[in-house]
C-alpha cells in the first residue's frame, strides 16, 4: 500500500496560483499511474490531472493550459501547480495512485491521501 500525504492548499483570490504536494512512500512496482483528482460539495470526485511511469501527463479539459502536474522522484513527490484559478476550482484535491497505465476514472485508483482543500474567492 503507497502512503500519500498531500499539502499546499488555501485560500486564494481568483487568478492566483497554489502548488500542490503530494509525498508518497516508495513505489516499488512498475508500471505504476500518480493522479490529482478534486472532489467540491455534493459532486463526484473528478480527474485533475496524471502521469504513468511509462511517460507521457494527462489532464482534464477543464485545467488544460492552467495546471501543471510533475514529480520529483528524489524526493517521492508529486506537485500540481495551479494556475490562473477559478472560484469552480474550490474542493478537496486528493493524490492518488494506481498500478498499471494511465487513468482518469477514480475507482482504478487504490491509494489515496486525505486530501488537501483548496479554496478560490471571486
Amino acid at each position: 500500500q503507497v502512503q500519500l500525504v498531500e499539502s499546499g492548499g488555501g485560500l486564494v483570490q481568483a487568478g492566483g496560483s497554489l502548488r500542490l504536494s503530494c509525498v508518497h512512500s516508495a513505489l516499488t512496482f512498475r508500471p505504476y499511474a500518480m493522479g490529482w483528482f478534486r472532489q467540491a460539495p455534493g459532486n463526484e470526485r473528478e480527474f485533475v490531472a496524471a502521469f504513468w511511469s511509462g511517460g507521457g501527463t494527462y489532464y482534464a479539459d477543464s485545467v488544460k493550459g492552467r495546471f501543471t502536474i510533475s514529480r520529483d522522484n528524489a524526493k517521492n513527490t508529486v506537485y500540481l501547480q495551479m494556475n490562473s484559478l477559478k472560484p469552480e476550482n474550490t474542493a478537496v484535491y486528493y493524490c492518488a495512485a494506481k498500478r498499471g497505465g494511465y487513468g482518469s476514472d477514480y475507482g482504478l485508483y487504490a491509494c489515496w491521501g486525505q486530501g488537501t482543500q483548496v479554496t478560490v474567492s471571486s
